[in-house]
């Protein structure tokens, strides 16, 4: 019997794309082979059409209502600034849904995202990262620990959080190997032929205002 593996990646308007889209391609490759069945529920709080913060459109699968109720990874895409702020003002049936999947297995954020967990609370007392330019951000919730640099992702017991953007591809990674095991992990990764050597060089240097006003 094929062990079940529930993602969950709540969307909304002005979500980044790679944050989603990466991360949910290689999740899909742990049903090669047969011995693991994963479902990637894409949750949105209504039906209807997403589109990211570069204009591409796709669907949720699920809503907040329809979505399973305990996950075994809830991931947290991150978004624009316009986005984040919406999602964050309270009322907010986005932090809401987070908080009633506090009880996930593996909670995750990729980018911007550790913004919408933090103000969850779902990061209080936890060590995790954002996108560089978000760090700053954090001393909105004096409760988190950030990790010092710019790490590609950090664990934190079940709380696993990725920098900017296409850091969500080896966070990606990480979270397959804790779902499955190592040796899945380097399957997918010979399969998706993930060996990055970007063309280019540069370095990041630390934000010193937070881009939320």
């Amino acid at each position: 019997m094929a062990t079940a593996i529930t993602i969950g990646i709540p969307v909304y308007q002005g979500v980044d794309l790679l944050d989603v889209t990466g991360p949910h391609e290689i999740f899909g490759w742990m049903n090669d082979p047969p011995e693991v069945s994963v479902d990637i529920q894409l949750i949105a709080a209504s039906p209807g059409d997403i589109k990211s913060r570069d204009g591409f459109v796709f669907k949720p699968t699920h809503t907040f209502a329809t979505a399973t109720t305990k996950l075994d990874a809830l991931w947290v895409p991150g978004g624009e600034v316009p986005a984040l702020l919406r999602e964050m003002k309270q009322p907010s049936p986005y932090i809401d849904f987070l908080k009633k999947q506090g009880d996930a297995r593996f909670i995750c954020s990729v980018c911007e995202g550790a913004m919408l967990l933090a103000a969850s609370g779902l990061l209080d007392g936890h060590l995790a990262t954002t996108h560089y330019a978000f760090v700053p951000c954090f001393s909105r919730f004096p409760k988190v620990k950030v990790a010092q640099g710019f790490p590609r992702f950090v664990l934190s017991g079940n709380r696993l959080t990725g920098g900017g953007i296409s850091s969500g591809l080896d966070e990606a990674f990480k979270l397959v190997e804790l779902l499955t095991d190592y040796e899945t992990a380097q399957g997918i990764q010979q399969t998706t032929q993930y060996y990055p050597c970007p063309p280019v060089a540069s370095e990041l240097k630390p934000a010193t205002s937070c881009p939320l006003g």
